[in-house]
């Protein structure tokens, strides 16, 4: 148990049967009595055994996994789904099967998915976490030599690697841009505070503000589930304040979408009436009514890159955790009542 690795002759001793009654517990056979597969059971939940499945039917044929595990946490999101669809592009291409499940933001969900992963043999793992993973949750993983990377959120502590968006920066040229186009009561809608990336979103606009010399108003930042009715809902208690906003950066894309479905039911008209940007540029963005003004994080691509870390990881043999921070770019378009052109299509950069 040195290396990590839990065995059957280390539960078979810790036991105290024989390796084929461990064998014959794992295969479910109805030749062990209740008492000894309760007591074997018992202490294979008290070392943290974990059966692989995949690794048992794979040995006789002297095969490899081939299995890439995907954990996402909101698959309802487009962006998770344009994630996956990138994950797909390279792992296929390089002869393995993606494993993909959704956690629904639920720990318990997420533990469960990655168990049954592991005892179908993965090769490596990428998670886009649920709210309040900790490094402890992912530690078994690496304790076992699993590739690991974490995508969209950092799990801090965690000794894997990580893909993530210039979060800051990207709320930074949101809010400058809003900022040139004459708005000074700006709000920040959507996400769940207890995340790095909404903390992380959230600094951007703080440090815009101030840096346009605009003393941001806490009111105006109003956190909601990251989904569509969260926008809805974000957008009417900013409306119903004595001093509303004239303009919003929205978490997400998703929170945008719905900040623009609140604004209609208000009588109000987006991208003429009140200005509107999201983050993450998913494909829907291009083709909504308005177009969405966003800051492209690129998606697929960042699913592209996560896979490919996680291939060089499996290559190598011996897992090296490394940290990505991907660049990102403001794409303008209807939804913020300016005209797209070359120049404001860049992002200005902080500081």
């Amino acid at each position: 148990m040195g290396n990590g690795r839990v065995t059957v002759v280390d539960i078979a001793k810790a036991a105290g049967v024989s390796k084929s009654t461990v064998s014959l517990v794992l295969q479910g056979s109805p030749l062990v009595n209740e008492a000894t597969r309760a007591k074997v059971t018992a202490v294979m939940r008290e070392l943290g055994y974990v059966y692989n499945r995949g690794a048992a039917n794979l040995r006789q044929s002297g095969a490899n996994s081939k299995i890439i595990g995907v954990v996402v946490n909101d698959l309802t999101n487009g962006f998770f789904a344009e994630l996956a669809v990138g994950v797909d592009m390279v792992v296929q291409s390089a002869g393995f099967v993606q494993f993909l499940a959704n956690t629904s933001e639920n720990l318990d969900r997420q533990r469960e998915v990655i168990a049954s992963m592991r005892e179908h043999g993965i090769s490596g793992l990428i998670v886009s976490p649920a709210r309040g993973t900790k490094a402890s949750d992912l530690k078994p993983l690496v304790a076992a030599g699993i590739p690991v990377v974490v995508a969209v959120r950092q799990v801090p502590g965690a000794k894997v690697s990580s893909i993530v968006s210039d979060n800051h920066d990207g709320l930074f040229a949101a809010v400058r841009h809003l900022v040139a186009l004459g708005h000074r009561r700006i709000a920040f809608l959507g996400g769940f505070r207890d995340t790095a990336v909404f903390m992380e979103r959230l600094q951007g606009y703080r440090d815009a503000m101030a840096g346009c010399d605009l003393t941001p108003d806490e009111a105006l930042v109003i956190d909601a589930g990251p989904s569509r009715a969260g926008g809805f809902d974000a957008i009417g208690r900013a409306l119903a304040l004595a001093d509303p906003p004239t303009a919003a950066v929205c978490f997400n894309d998703a929170v945008a979408f719905g900040a623009c479905d609140g604004l209609r039911a208000a009588g109000i008209e987006p991208g003429k009436d009140f200005a509107l940007i999201g983050f993450d540029d998913v494909i829907e963005a291009k083709t909504a009514v308005p177009a969405l003004t966003t800051i492209s994080v690129d998606p697929q691509g960042m699913g592209r890159r996560a896979a490919q870390l996680l291939l060089k990881q499996i290559s190598a043999g011996k897992p090296e955790a490394e940290a990505i921070v991907a660049s990102v770019r403001l794409v303008v378009r209807e939804s913020c009542g300016a005209p797209a052109t070359p120049e404001t299509a860049q992002a200005p950069q902080a500081g």
